[in-house]
């Protein structure tokens, strides 16, 4: 029989007002750290990270990402990170820094800290990066050696960050319950090319649990700006139990879907989650989900804030080529879309998406 396998950060620390503390955190690996965000990520930061004002004898080292988690910009801060003689790396910022610390530090062979400043995505705990070319064209995942040796996250400098990035962690944490449902029932692997362990999928479903429970409040307590369990725990179910949930429960055809939503050029100023979230319901369309657990989905993401169909990303129109396109792609060999309990091809997906977006489903689902 084929190996069951879990993975996740070797510490994951979450807390308000955390990131005051990092120096402290990096001490445990390292006395070099090289940091790795964007320019606005790292002025939004700087004064509250708690390294080289008399705590420790550690300087500062950025790295700038300026465009996408792309193979080129890799490299820049790899040669960056070499010259600067680091002996740790740490990521802080959104997913797109995320997953670029983690390919800097898998081909440098430095150990990571992960410091997500928006609940936005799951990356932060992953063994994998999301790789596009400099166009934002999903271009390839990059598989790493290990998670993270570290993940801290400061849910006060979280709970300050744009509400809608929340949500859209919220929409990509939605889709790893169904995703790690469809893998379980079609005897697929996970994101670690083994079978799914049960703690893997009881975190998915936990996840879910969290989500249906907590998210609605969640949001309305951070746009008062109350940190509260709702929004600790839905920070949670964002970073850490999807992020765990989705690597070793395995990814299905929302993700799939997404990956061929990035050739729809007005969809690349929308953030993962958001689109996610919309592929979750195509994928639902496919398995032929029951009414009810359409209109759960849509509900919440209606309430939320989160789209479920592209016309609520501003697109009104169709081009046919175009969305066989993104069908297509969603397809190409080795795509997660396979991993659903059924045979599949582009036209299925090109109908799941076609009616995701037609009146008469929104009809049925939403009233």
């Amino acid at each position: 029989m084929m190996e069951r396998i879990l993975q996740s950060p070797a510490k994951y620390i979450q807390e308000a007002g955390l990131i005051s503390s990092m120096d402290e955190y990096v001490q445990r690996l390292g006395s070099a750290p090289f940091f790795i965000g964007t320019a606005s990520g790292i002025a939004r930061i700087e004064e509250k990270l708690g390294m080289g004002r008399g705590s420790s004898e550690m300087a500062f080292r950025f790295g700038i990402l300026s465009g996408e988690c792309s193979k080129g910009n890799i490299s820049k801060l790899l040669e960056a990170a070499e010259k600067a003689g680091c002996d740790v790396i740490v990521g802080i910022g959104g997913g797109k820094v995320i997953d670029t610390a983690k390919a800097v530090s898998y081909y440098s062979g430095k150990p990571l800290i992960i410091a997500p400043t928006a609940a936005s995505n799951d990356a932060p705990c992953s063994a994998l990066s999301v790789l596009y070319d400099d166009n934002g064209v999903f271009d390839e995942y990059l598989f790493m050696r290990s998670n993270p040796d570290m993940v801290l996250v400061d849910t006060e400098l979280i709970a300050k960050a744009p509400v809608r990035l929340t949500v859209a962690g919220m929409g990509d944490a939605l889709a790893t319950y169904y995703e790690a449902r469809a893998v379980r029932r079609a005897g697929k692997n996970n994101q670690l090319h083994a079978k799914p362990t049960m703690a893997g999928y009881v975190i998915a479903r936990a996840c879910h649990e969290v989500l249906m429970a907590d998210g609605i409040r969640a949001k309305e307590d951070i746009e008062a700006g109350r940190i509260t369990d709702a929004v600790e725990n839905v920070i949670e179910a964002n970073i850490y139990m999807s992020g765990v949930g989705f690597e070793s429960g395995g990814l299905a055809a929302a993700h799939g879907i997404q990956k061929g939503m990035t050739l729809i050029p007005e969809l690349h100023e929308a953030l993962h989650g958001e689109i996610v979230a919309c592929c979750l319901v195509c994928q639902l369309i496919m398995e032929g989900a029951p009414r009810e657990e359409l209109a759960e989905v849509t509900s919440f993401c209606r309430k939320v804030g989160l789209p479920v169909r592209l016309s609520d990303f501003g697109l009104t129109g169709y081009d046919d080529e175009l969305i066989e396109a993104v069908a297509r792609k969603a397809c190409a060999p080795g795509a997660t879309t396979f991993n659903m309990p059924f045979d599949l091809g582009w036209r299925d997906v090109r109908d799941a998406i076609l009616m995701a977006n037609s009146e008469e489903f929104l009809t049925e689902t939403m009233g």
